[in-house]
């Protein structure tokens, strides 16, 4: 049993088309997660956990986060739907500080960069604390993991 991810896809249909920034950090995020994370599935109502790795699918449905989890046989492993409203304040406030951010590296010296970068970083934290909270009983994962999930989920970038 490998308690991990091997695939990860962002199903957006819904949403308007990424923006360069954006489809770029979908690229790294994903590329950082399948290189680094540990996600795993509890068992629940006494049923058996399917062996991962697993392959994941995030989706916005019906203004819900959507984790549908299948195994690499392509095995329904899980699902669950998470509230939007928890993250909506923390993503707003990322996308915000990553403004700032984004102006700030062209224009202000390093050491006003690197004090923004740290409130960035605060925030980024802060997101994949609430992640997970939200998560828990739901899936197992450590911080990284759920620093980089924030991230994408960010860039499905719903409440802006």
């Amino acid at each position: 049993m490998s308690n991990s991810l091997f695939n990860v896809q962002i199903d957006d249909r819904a949403l308007p088309p990424p923006t360069p920034e954006i489809e770029q950090e979908r690229k790294v995020a994903i590329f950082d997660l399948l290189e680094d994370n540990s996600f795993s599935l509890p068992a629940r109502d006494n049923r058996p956990v399917p062996d991962g790795p697993y392959n994941l699918l995030l989706a916005i449905r019906d203004r819900r986060l959507v984790f549908d989890i299948t195994t690499k046989d392509d095995a329904k492993a899980g699902e669950f739907h998470l509230s939007l409203g928890p993250f909506r304040q923390v993503v707003k406030d990322y996308f915000q500080i990553c403004e700032s951010y984004f102006d700030a590296v062209k224009k202000l010296p390093p050491s006003q960069i690197e004090a923004i970068d740290m409130a960035r970083r605060g925030i980024h934290n802060e997101g994949a604390r609430v992640l997970q909270e939200r998560l828990e009983g739901k899936a197992e994962v450590d911080i990284d993991t759920s620093r980089r999930l924030f991230t994408l989920i960010c860039v499905l970038h719903f409440g802006g």
